[in-house]
């Protein structure tokens, strides 16, 4: 079944899914991929990768082979090596056929758990940046104390998390572009309210690019601009598109995740230690499971390397089958919510083509 091609249930998305990146290798990703499979809506997914392997994992799994095609590649880029030197080397590494199947029209969107910078790297260079955008950006979501859009999401957007470590304030505008076209098409916010991450509120505050940026989201048109927000406001979830830097939304990122399973950690250990606290815990044992469920990034999907010609998801390394699923499905949503086109549009709108660095 060819990429774009519908069935009786509307169109179909095919999908390019590293089957060999991340921590569980095959053994997860194709996992999530036959769950998905037999589910009332699946997605067209082209297993890339090594064949034993994968066909051992399909063996093992309940699937829709209709809905599942395997395509030949190499090992996935580890974790330990240069994705530069690498990519170029080994053509045949997971993530660089994938990108290519998605490059020649096989596929339209590519999901991989594998390593970051080689994810980024190999679909920075099969596929072409959009008009107006200097640099891409990796959106990541997390956990807030506010509920967001009509689906009363418990997560709110934050980019950049790493792919542009130091961001102009054009860069700035651009990923506050992205991350709200975004919103608008998974998470079916119409109105999404985004911010600048400073060091206060004032539009005064923070660096140069800081303050420009400010200026221009300001005065633009088609933007829900709130303005500044702190690190407090990240939690509490004040807006839905938080923008920033890579280097400190990667350091934002990893902290927020290491709280929840800090937490986590705490309570089991006094839970082990203590009747009082076991008690305690047990009594609030409801709020608790909610607390989890709010810090579990599995539900989340994952990542989308925004300002590409085509869609890119990068699950997390540590992903179990069902946040496979969930990644593969958010990628099919974005394309058929065409995620590129409302993305070029608003770049368009907002200050046309960027001149290039």
């Amino acid at each position: 079944m060819a990429a774009g091609r519908k069935d009786g249930r509307g169109e179909v998305v095919t999908v390019a899914l590293d089957a060999m990146g991340g921590d569980g290798g095959p053994e997860v990703a194709v996992a999530g991929a036959a769950r998905l499979s037999t589910e009332d809506r699946p997605v067209k997914v082209l297993l890339v990768g090594e064949p034993d392997r994968i066909d051992a994992v399909l063996a093992e799994h309940r699937h829709d082979p209709a809905w599942l095609q395997v395509v030949p590649a190499g090992p996935a880029i580890a974790m330990d090596e240069d994705p530069r030197l690498v990519l170029d080397e080994r053509p045949d590494a997971s993530i660089n056929v994938a990108c290519r199947l998605v490059a020649e029209g096989e596929a339209e969107a590519v999901v991989s758990a594998g390593h970051t910078g080689a994810t980024i790297l190999s679909a920075s260079r099969a596929f072409s940046r959009l008009p107006g955008v200097r640099r891409a950006a990796l959106a990541a979501v997390h956990p807030t104390e506010q509920r967001h859009g009509p689906h009363r999401d418990p997560f709110a957007l934050m980019l950049d998390v790493g792919a542009t470590l130091e961001a102009t304030a054009e860069d700035l505008v651009a990923f506050a572009v992205m991350g709200s076209a975004y919103a608008r098409v998974v998470s079916d916010n119409e109105q999404p309210r985004v911010a600048l991450l400073s060091n206060g509120s004032e539009a005064n505050k923070g660096t140069r690019a800081i303050k420009e940026a400010h200026r221009r989201l300001a005065a633009m048109p088609g933007i829900a601009f709130h303005g500044n927000v702190e690190g407090l406001d990240i939690p509490r979830g004040t807006v839905d598109v938080v923008v920033c830097d890579g280097f400190l939304g990667n350091v934002v990122l990893k902290m927020l995740e290491g709280v929840g399973e800090v937490f986590a950690d705490i309570a089991k250990d006094a839970y082990a230690r203590r009747f009082l606290w076991r008690v305690g815990l047990t009594m609030l044992s409801t709020g608790l499971h909610q607390l989890r469920r709010l810090t579990d990034w599995k539900q989340y999907g994952g990542a989308p390397l925004l300002g590409l010609d085509h869609v890119v998801i990068k699950a997390h390394g540590r992903s179990n089958p069902r946040a496979i699923r969930n990644a593969i499905k958010v990628a099919a949503k974005a394309v058929r919510g065409d995620l590129v086109g409302q993305i070029t549009a608003g770049m368009a709108q907002a200050h046309g083509p960027a001149p290039e660095a």
